[in-house]
């Protein structure tokens, strides 16, 4: 009994002097010298580390510019989209909560082109690149809300949705630096044997080269991307049947037919409209 009582105590002295030893004054089985010593490498060995670290951020970053991507080789040709936002739209003409959130998106999307706030911009020459290489500050064309005409909002606040009769409008996404040529401009058509009437404002769906190239969000803060609207002018025959519309820009060196991307220089989407 006694053997077992002096073994006990001195495990439990063993354990003790192993965390603190007050006769050769280690702790954790380490002198004061030798964890100074320790903490003295590691500390120079991190230090090192973040060190280096922080002089290839320091030279990575020398070599980005501030306002232009470095590798821009996957957004060489821009996407297409549409507003409303809805690749689905649907509704009935004589119910407006069906269409009132379409009207309310166009509304929202075409404030920054309204003629108050455009005439602040350049009134720029049509066919022509807006070249600013050498400009610190980088001006913006005008594109007013009114040329849009049926489809701006103005004179109609449904944007042709109470008539049955709705206006999409149809945005290039910005490619900075991007120079199409040729003359560009949106084609719309349905998918079908029959073709749909429509309307393009500005005239014949242009995008003119007036609004290129886009210098970025920094350089280029009030820059707005030409817009086409597309007026869908539905017959009888056209009202509670789905219609698929594929719409694509045409005339210019820009893709329009990737397989791969079904988005790349062309947007579908389908609208239904009831009575």
């Amino acid at each position: 009994m006694a053997n077992k009582e002096e073994k006990a105590d001195e495990k439990q002295s063993s354990w003790k002097d192993f965390i603190y030893n007050p006769r050769t004054g280690e702790f954790i089985g380490r002198t004061a010298s030798s964890w100074a010593l320790i903490f003295l490498f590691y500390l120079v060995f991190y230090g090192f580390l973040a060190g280096m670290f922080t002089l290839t951020m320091w030279v990575m970053l020398q070599t980005l510019d501030e306002h232009t991507p470095r590798y821009r080789d996957r957004v060489a040709n821009p996407g297409l989209m549409i507003r409303p936002k809805s690749f689905e739209i649907k509704f009935n003409r004589s119910i407006p909560q069906q269409y009132i959130e379409y009207v309310q998106h166009l509304e929202s999307f075409l404030q920054p082109y309204n003629d108050s706030l455009q005439e602040a911009n350049e009134p720029c020459p049509d066919g022509m690149y807006f070249e600013q290489d050498d400009v610190e500050e980088k001006k913006v064309c005008q594109f007013k809300r009114s040329v849009l005409r049926q489809c701006s909002g103005l004179a109609d606040s449904s944007f042709g949705y109470s008539e049955g009769q709705p206006c999409i409008l149809v945005k290039m996404n910005r490619v900075i630096g991007l120079r199409p040529r040729g003359d560009p401009h949106i084609n719309c058509i349905v998918k079908r044997e029959t073709p749909l009437q429509m309307q393009y404002f500005p005239i014949e769906g242009k995008l003119d080269k007036s609004y290129f190239p886009y210098y970025g969000k920094k350089l280029h803060a009030n820059y707005v991307q030409p817009v086409v609207a597309v007026k869908l002018l539905l017959a009888e025959d056209d009202y509670n049947s789905e219609l698929t519309i594929e719409c694509k820009v045409e005339g210019s060196d820009l893709l329009n037919n990737n397989e791969r991307d079904k988005f790349l220089g062309r947007v579908i989407f389908r609208v239904k409209v009831s009575k």
